[in-house]
């Protein structure tokens, strides 16, 4: 039995779930979404870390047609490096269940952090694998963020963003140090900040 299930029965009951994508990356927004779900069960949600690129593109498409409303919010690069990662994605979770077209009675937030807002929230960790509505939001934050680092890889082909989405493999390192820094690199994170220090690190 999911959280959800317990709060069924409230009266005028809307179940928010809310996750967002993209903290390690070293380049890129974090992109967040909020999915409330129809009653009806969506087969085959989960992390979205678990899927095919493939499957992740047909769930979200789905979730997209039946959920009963849902919408996506960021953090920019610039706002992560003001902040720090953490309260740049509370903010960009915040933004995603603000976005609503429909405002829930109850938000679901995957991890153990709930961003300040007015509305009755629960933490839940590891939330995207028991909550379908939080799984729904992970599938669809990671689509758009995925597709946003694809179309980055256009502007900036030198690092390999359509294949790490700007995560810091072996790849990606090397490649700051042999390109530089891109304007759509986290400055704040510590192998971009440190190219930036002193160019000759590595």
């Amino acid at each position: 039995m999911t959280f959800a299930d317990l709060f069924e029965g409230t009266a005028g009951h809307l179940v928010a779930g809310v996750d967002e994508v993209g903290r390690g990356p070293l380049a890129g927004d974090v992109v967040a979404a909020a999915v409330i779900l129809a009653e009806s069960p969506l087969e085959g949600v989960t992390d979205s870390k678990m899927l095919t690129p493939e499957r992740r593109e047909t769930l979200a498409e789905r979730i997209r047609d039946e959920a009963l409303s849902w919408a996506l919010g960021r953090a920019t690069v610039a706002e992560i490096d003001e902040l720090n990662i953490l309260q740049a994605s509370l903010l960009a979770m915040r933004r995603a269940v603000e976005a609503l077209p429909i405002q829930p009675s109850l938000v679901l937030v995957d991890g153990n952090r709930l961003p300040k807002w007015p509305y009755e929230a629960r933490a839940i960790v590891k939330g995207d694998l028991s909550e379908p509505s939080i799984g729904a939001a992970s599938i669809l934050a990671k689509v758009q963020r995925d597709a946003e680092m694809q179309a980055l890889h256009e502007h900036y082909p030198a690092y390999g963003f359509d294949r790490h989405k700007g995560y810091p493999t072996k790849a990606h390192l090397a490649a700051l140090e042999t390109v530089g820094v891109s304007p759509m690199h986290r400055r704040s994170f510590g192998p971009v900040r440190r190219l930036l220090e002193d160019p000759e690190v590595g």
